[in-house]
């Protein structure tokens, strides 16, 4: 299983992977404290028990990471290749969970251009005027301003616009990649 990084193609379903892949290993550390100590003394009531009930803890967040990623699968590898080879000269994170206070909501692309920010999800159950306006709030959180936030549910009217920004990137040819890394690295933060 190769790592994928943050922000690339396939980090959910390897993410979901290592975790359900941690999750059973720990549980299965458990069961084999538990056990050993039973079968050495004869009764659950001795010190390995004690230390198997302490690593249910551990135990249990790796289940919780299963259960909070299990609904969301990654961005559709053809779809990724097709906005990579429209946005050369675009900073784009892929595969996001964005969480706010009262929502998760699952992000396949985002193209950061200058102070323009466009979004893609597949959900159809996403708040997108929500999503855009968290995305915002944390960006003004965090001193980055004036920036124009709009996600979308719907592929070809995204890709226009991310191809489009790619061509004004691709003629002004202005510095930004710098801000926009710091961007990208913003919004990867508030993700799962």
């Amino acid at each position: 299983m190769k790592k994928k990084e943050k922000g690339t193609p396939g980090y959910l379903d390897y993410k979901k992977k290592v975790e359900i892949l941690r999750t059973v290993i720990y549980f299965g550390i458990v069961a084999a404290v538990f056990f050993l100590g039973y079968f050495q003394t004869g009764t659950r009531l001795n010190m390995l028990t004690v230390v198997a009930v302490l690593g249910c803890l551990p135990s249990a967040k790796a289940l919780t990471g299963v259960i909070t990623r299990i609904p969301y699968s990654s961005i559709d590898s053809k779809r990724a290749e097709d906005i990579a080879s429209k946005t050369s000269h675009l900073t784009v994170c892929y595969d996001m969970v964005i969480t706010s206070e009262e929502k998760i909501m699952p992000v396949d692309c985002i193209v950061i251009s200058g102070y323009n920010i466009f979004g893609y999800t597949r959900s159809r159950k996403v708040d997108l005027k929500a999503l855009s306006q968290h995305i915002r709030k944390i960006l003004a959180m965090n001193h980055f301003t004036d920036y124009t936030v709009r996600v979308l549910n719907e592929y070809t009217p995204f890709i226009t616009r991310a191809e489009g920004l790619d061509n004004i990137a691709a003629v002004e040819k202005e510095d930004t990649k710098e801000t926009e890394e710091a961007v990208r690295h913003l919004i990867l933060n508030i993700s799962l």
